[in-house]
């Protein structure tokens, strides 16, 4: 990640006018090469390092060294106790087939098979749930799709299959897995296993890995599986997890699940499903495999008798992780500096929970919200081959669009095209904007509790799939023993200059919040996004005419807040061409997204206190805005007690028009 932080009272330095920042800005995106990303991404996959291991300590102390060498002005490594997570490596994980008389007749694989080229890499981890409760629960099998909410309701309310007591298994895809295994806890299953289906990890006419850039069928998704909605480590929710800290006993971690869960891939899923009794289930709960995807409960005829058996015996643990953060004060070479701090961050254990960026957002809150401006996020650079991706906060989508304009497309057969362009022929935004689409921010990665929780303006860029046509979840090695520096190297990105484009973006935006005389956010922007995100929540409301009658429900007070809100934007940003107030304008500018911060947070939540955007509670991946009165409105039709329901849908639409008028009084001149 990449922050900046600044002091706007700060005298304006000359060196850094518009036209010599501009100068610095193309000689800056010009330093970023292909071969250096390569080596750089060859260096840092080569070995395993998951967090708390002694590789992963040694990957943290090569990039302070490196940091300390490139001249930033200091360079720290940051240590927290968190709870971490991992398989026995005396009892292995897996799933069996047990008769009746409880022998074993099958059993999953315990490891992936090793890719070409690693044969001699040692501590190569299995696949294996993160966080998972230990035991062996056995019972009858019951296949559930994807897991999701809509999936269950259709199992009990259409089908009329009750999970209590049983193993349920469901397909990787569509929704992040730790809302999968919440799903199955509610509805009363006493074990959960996740497999990869080929319909949702394959791409048509792509071979398996080596060959081709598709899972095979050894493959396995690792991942957490917590619920942890934004409070960090488990045992210290909301408070940085310090030697001194107060911890919660592992019963009363936020987030654990309670029951088994484990991954597995799908030569392995074949074996558990190919025999299931029970119903044949609607043609959208069908996979790639050759198999029928009955649902059970159980097997079927000569099977009957069998039943499942999961063998988990993950150990969680206190453990020590290290985040690395460097500092820019000074100059980067002579004649330049930025007007403002720019903060590095390498993070530790993102894939346990995001928890070495959420503990160093508890450690540093207050700084933070008082001096913030924006915060790039830097994971996950490549999903695909076909067009740049950017989710990010409304008021940056101009700065983004402004940069896109200044760096060059990747593709072959695109020279002298802007990347701007080649983004908005593939992905142009649909119906009244005609842009390139930037989506909404969710979770699943480390601007979390920077944006979500602390309101600080975040983005993040990469590079994507054709999603009009690359149906597939995520990509198809994602979290498996094949997702190599060679994957890349071969299939994604020979060239390296899509990974290129990507760090020209990301860095491209550091440099212009870090470094512009007026901060190049856009309240415009948000005005805009406010009255689509509006009348689409309303519209979701409208789906229950009789209802909205009856419980006197309006979005009128909604709706006048935002125009307010526009009102206010556009006379702001009027004043920012006549005023030469650049430091006033400036903390406007930097506490618009802290406006929209609730600090009660949203009903059960609280973690999660933006008004306007929060992950789905129904899929921690995805954004949702208005998301107190989406949650409201959800499955509001099988209420047992309409009258409330609607009650609560009012509460939070009054919630969100007073957030939205308070905001727009951060853009009035100051008395």
């Amino acid at each position: 990640m990449v922050c900046a932080v600044g002091w706007f009272a700060k005298p304006t330095h000359p060196n850094t006018a518009n036209i010599v920042s501009s100068k610095y800005l193309r000689e800056f995106l010009d330093e970023m090469q292909p071969d250096q990303i390569r080596e750089h991404l060859r260096k840092f996959t080569r070995l395993p390092h998951l967090a708390g291991t002694e590789q992963n300590l040694k990957y943290a102390e090569q990039i302070m060294k490196e940091w300390q060498e490139f001249g930033l002005d200091s360079v720290e490594m940051v240590p927290y106790d968190v709870l971490l997570s991992y398989p026995n490596k005396s009892q292995p994980n897996y799933i069996a087939i047990v008769d009746q008389l409880g022998d074993e007749v099958f059993n999953t694989s315990l490891a992936e098979p090793v890719p070409e080229g690693y044969e001699d890499i040692s501590n190569i981890v299995p696949p294996y749930s993160a966080f998972s409760a230990q035991g062996q629960p056995e019972g009858d099998l019951v296949y559930v799709n994807y897991g999701r909410t809509e999936d269950f309701f259709q199992l009990e309310r259409e089908m009329g299959i009750n999970v209590t007591g049983k193993i349920v298994i469901v397909r990787y895809g569509r929704i992040f897995r730790g809302n999968k295994v919440k799903n199955a806890i509610l509805a009363g299953a006493k074990g959960i296993i996740m497999f990869s289906d080929p319909a949702d990890y394959w791409a048509a006419g792509v071979q398996p890995y080596p060959d081709g850039w598709n899972l095979p069928g050894g493959g396995a998704q690792r991942g957490n599986v917590l619920n942890l909605n934004g409070a960090g480590d488990p045992l210290t929710p909301g408070y940085p997890a310090k030697e001194y800290s107060y911890r919660f006993s592992l019963e009363d971690g936020v987030g654990l699940p309670k029951i088994p869960v484990h991954p597995i891939g799908f030569h392995d899923a074949v074996h558990l499903l190919k025999n299931m009794g029970g119903q044949i289930p609607p043609n959208n709960w069908k996979g790639g495999l050759n198999i029928s995807y009955r649902i059970g409960p159980g097997f079927t005829d000569d099977f009957k008798s069998q039943k499942v058996r999961m063998n988990i015996h993950t150990n969680n643990q206190v453990t020590r992780i290290y985040n690395v953060i460097g500092r820019i004060r000074g100059a980067l070479e002579p004649g330049w500096r930025p007007r403002r701090t720019i903060i590095f961050a390498s993070w530790d254990a993102e894939e346990f929970g995001l928890l070495g960026s959420t503990e160093w957002a508890e450690d540093n809150a207050k700084l933070l919200q008082e001096r913030a401006v924006a915060y790039i996020n830097a994971d996950s650079a490549i999903e695909g081959m076909y067009t740049l991706r950017v989710d990010c906060t409304p008021s940056l989508h101009t700065l983004v669009y402004d940069l896109t304009k200044q760096i060059a497309s990747p593709e072959e057969g695109e020279e002298g095209v802007s990347l701007y362009e080649s983004w908005h022929k593939r992905d142009n935004w649909t119906n009244d904007r005609d842009a390139p689409r930037i989506s909404k921010l969710g979770s699943g990665s480390d601007f979390e509790a920077y944006f979500i929780r602390l309101g600080i303006a975040a983005g993040r860029a990469r590079y994507t799939k054709n999603k009009k046509t690359e149906r597939y979840s995520s990509y198809p090695v994602y979290h498996s023993v094949y997702e190599t520096f060679e994957i890349v190297e071969k299939f994604y990105d020979p060239t390296f200059r899509r990974l290129q484009a990507v760090a020209q973006v990301r860095g491209g935006l550091i440099f212009l919040l870090a470094d512009s005389q007026l901060l190049p956010l856009d309240a415009n922007q948000y005005a805009d996004s406010l009255r689509k995100y509006a009348q689409s929540i309303m519209q979701l409301a409208q789906r229950h005419p009789e209802e909205m009658e009856t419980y006197e429900v309006s979005f009128d007070s909604l709706f006048s807040a935002v125009e307010n809100f526009t009102v206010a934007a556009r006379d702001f940003h009027v004043r920012l061409q006549t005023l030469n107030r650049v430091r006033v304008m400036n903390d406007q500018l930097m506490y618009l997204e802290r406006a929209f911060i609730d600090p009660l947070g949203l009903p059960g939540r609280p973690f999660y206190r933006h008004v306007i955007f929060a992950p789905s509670s129904h899929n921690k991946y995805a954004g949702e805005s208005f998301p107190g009165i989406y949650d409201a409105l959800f499955d509001i039709e099988n209420s047992a007690d309409p009258e409330k329901a609607w009650e609560e849908v009012k509460r939070q639409i009054s919630i969100a028009a007073f957030t939205i008028h308070a905001a727009a009084m951060t853009l009035i001149p100051p008395a």
